[in-house]
């Protein structure tokens, strides 16, 4: 997908300019689109070479401002790519049913690795779940179970295990029970009564 961004950065100026591009295929595929001013705003990109449009490029001028993409073609983005105005890439929009709606975001580091993800579980573009991750894995989750706008649950991982998970079942804004897994597969549930952030092991 880096490719195909780079392709509609460097085809903006040439466009703007009037001449034709020294990529000559790839930039064939391309369709301007102008506002009443003579404004770039819009790039359409047949990616594949099938002659069906796949990508547009909603731009500012030269500036790239979103990349939408329609990867396998049935008439549904897959992919949305939101740019800074610095070109960077910012975030990237994702539908988890493949249907055409946005509901979770990643968004990158310095080095255009995920370092977060926000997810909108009742696909109304309200974030009620956040997941952290370090170097291509999930090291903790936030979640907000009751949709009363506050986190009430929390996971940690221990590489692809999942090591706890806290719970806040008193709405005082922190966890009040925490249930934690060894490696071995065992659970113990812990207590935290006076909200204090210790927590001690329920005997049975």
């Amino acid at each position: 997908m880096q490719a195909i961004a780079l392709i509609l950065l460097l085809a903006a100026p040439l466009l703007l300019q009037g001449c034709s591009s020294p990529g000559a295929d790839a930039h064939k595929r391309i369709t301007p689109e102008y506002d009443k001013n003579g404004k770039l705003q819009l790039l359409k990109y047949d990616a594949d070479g099938d002659g069906k449009i796949d990508t547009w490029s909603y731009m500012a001028g030269a500036r790239v401002v979103r990349i939408e993409i329609d990867k396998d073609e049935d008439g549904k983005i897959d992919r949305w790519e939101y740019y800074g105005p610095d070109q960077q890439l910012q975030k990237i929009g994702l539908s988890r049913k493949n249907d055409g709606k946005e509901d979770a975001w990643s968004y990158l580091d310095a080095g255009g690795h995920v370092s977060r993800v926000e997810i909108s579980s009742r696909r109304d573009g309200a974030i009620d779940r956040v997941e952290f991750y370090e170097h291509g894995a999930m090291v903790r989750a936030e979640e907000d179970t009751d949709h009363d706008g506050r986190v009430d649950k929390w996971e940690t991982y221990d590489g692809a295990r999942l090591a706890s998970v806290a719970f806040d079942t008193t709405h005082r804004g922190t966890p009040d029970r925490r249930l934690t897994y060894g490696v071995n597969g065992s659970a113990q549930m812990e207590v935290d009564s006076k909200g204090d952030g210790h927590f001690t092991v329920i005997r049975n």
